[in-house]
């Protein structure tokens, strides 16, 4: 079963810039990704994917509706098991703490550093194999 990755962003360029940036990965079927646009399709599209080998959750923090802060206790609850790492264009040091008190794994800020983030994504891999 190959290891999925969520990324939750409501801003529609970023399946096609992730997409890009692992092409080779998702091409040679390394990890598959999925991608929601709201806190709300996040949560749903969890609750499809119980059985599978979801590894990792990327989302957003500034999201219409929910937003990431939000969706980050209900996504531990439903998958305690999975890690969530929160993405945002702020970096400072309320949002930070705001997030890892909320159970994220970590924080990337925008521009996201792919490098940093494919590490990320490769040691997750890895343990799921």
């Amino acid at each position: 079963m190959s290891s999925l990755i969520l990324v939750v962003d409501d801003e529609s360029d970023v399946e096609m810039l992730f997409r890009q940036q692992f092409r080779r990965d998702l091409r040679a079927g390394r990890f598959t990704m999925d991608f929601a646009q709201s806190g709300d399709s996040a949560l749903q599209h969890i609750k499809d994917t119980a059985g599978a080998s979801l590894v990792l959750i990327l989302s957003d923090i500034n999201m219409p509706g929910m937003s990431g802060l939000e969706l980050l206790p209900r996504a531990k609850t439903a998958r305690p098991d999975v890690p969530v790492i929160m993405i945002t264009a702020y970096g400072d040091d309320v949002t930070k703490r705001k997030a890892l008190e909320g159970g994220a794994e970590g924080l990337l800020t925008k521009p996201i550093d792919f490098v940093a983030l494919r590490s990320e994504i490769d040691s997750r891999v890895a343990r799921a194999a």
